[in-house]
């Protein structure tokens, strides 16, 4: 419920109230972590602190959408509206809509089970195994941080591309043209690009931030840097993908998103299967074979908009030239009757 009155809120440009959904419910599971901690509940099950404290959240994060929804949105929207502002939904057309989106997700919540699996078994289970998973499991919230945002591009161009029939329903001072997007998503991919490389290729900042924040010893945090300074080049296909994929939700047209998943997962086992012939192992392997993966995603991705985009192309080609006939052919009918009129003139004045 939360995440379907979050959706409607961004299709009204209610992003800023999302945001503050998302930060209070990561607010509130740190608060109740810290409150279940001095309680009776950590000496009897202490298990139950953390899936009570993400329930608490996601109920911080419900109560804030669902009250910015009803408060700001509920009385503008009409019960129905027609085919020319996307009013023609059916369950059929949002389950074909919605089934490849839940496809990719899907794949990318397993990609890391996955990564952890074959990487401790290429190291036997040893001592090695366990440290090269304990690195693994400290570096994706570190290396995730200067890119993850960028996933959200994908809902710019639903929002504000005034090809979207739907947004007919949005009332909206500015004008956000293609070239507006495509400006914004290429600064969000600079800004992330300068994050990354600033923060894991110079000397000491990401130690320093294993450190601090994390919480782990400096030796381990040294082994963290290669694997951190990989995730500097996740930024482009995540941009490319998520930009890509705006674009083809706009067009509903997510189904040639589907083979996307499949090659992520083959190409990501993959790697996984032929680095350590290579003599990549630990958790060099886990993120070297994660970027694979990404790759292989983005370019299925970017396969699929180019054919979606060809097929669109045809179709104007093929309208234009029907109009063209049209305009054409439209002289010629009429000049039939206007030679008939003039001769059947002539004759009259013949016979007179």
């Amino acid at each position: 419920m939360a995440w379907t009155h979050a959706g409607i809120l961004l299709k009204h440009k209610f992003s800023f109230l999302v945001g503050c959904a998302s930060i209070s419910d990561v607010i509130a599971q740190i608060a109740f972590v810290a409150i279940l901690l001095h309680s009776h509940l950590e000496c009897l099950e202490p298990l139950l602190i953390p899936i009570l404290s993400l329930y608490m959240g996601a109920l911080v994060r419900f109560t804030i959408v669902g009250l910015g929804y009803y408060r700001n949105i509920h009385d503008t929207i009409p019960d129905s509206c027609g085919p020319e502002v996307g009013g023609d939904a059916t369950f059929k057309k949002m389950l074909n809509f919605w089934w490849p989106l839940a496809l990719i997700l899907a794949t990318q919540r397993i990609s890391r089970p996955i990564v952890n699996l074959f990487v401790s078994r290429d190291l036997k289970g040893s001592s090695a195994a366990t440290e090269a998973v304990a690195v693994l499991t400290a570096t994706y919230p570190v290396g995730h941080l200067p890119y993850g945002w960028l996933t959200e591009l994908r809902a710019v161009y639903p929002a504000f591309d005034k090809n979207n029939p739907s947004n007919k329903l949005v009332n909206s001072g500015t004008t956000v043209t293609k070239a507006h997007i495509k400006k914004f998503t290429f600064f969000c991919l600079a800004l992330s690009v300068t994050l990354c490389f600033l923060v894991f290729w110079t000397p000491h900042i990401s130690e320093k931030i294993l450190v601090d924040i994390i919480g782990v010893d400096l030796a381990f945090a040294e082994l963290c840097v290669v694997p951190l300074r990989i995730f500097s080049f996740f930024p482009i296909p995540v941009t490319m993908r998520a930009h890509l994929t705006g674009w083809l939700m706009t067009l509903k047209k997510t189904f040639v998103l589907a083979p996307s998943s499949v090659l992520r997962i083959i190409v990501l086992i993959t790697s996984l299967i032929v680095l350590p012939y290579m003599g990549v192992h630990g958790a060099t392997l886990g993120v070297g074979s994660l970027l694979a993966g990404f790759l292989g995603e983005s370019t299925m991705v970017a396969i699929a908009a180019f054919y979606v985009y060809r097929k669109q192309k045809k179709k104007e080609d093929s309208d234009d030239e029907t109009a063209v006939e049209g305009e054409d052919s439209a002289p010629m009918n009429e000049v039939g009757p206007r030679e008939e009129t003039d001769d059947i003139v002539e004759l009259r004045e013949e016979d007179e």
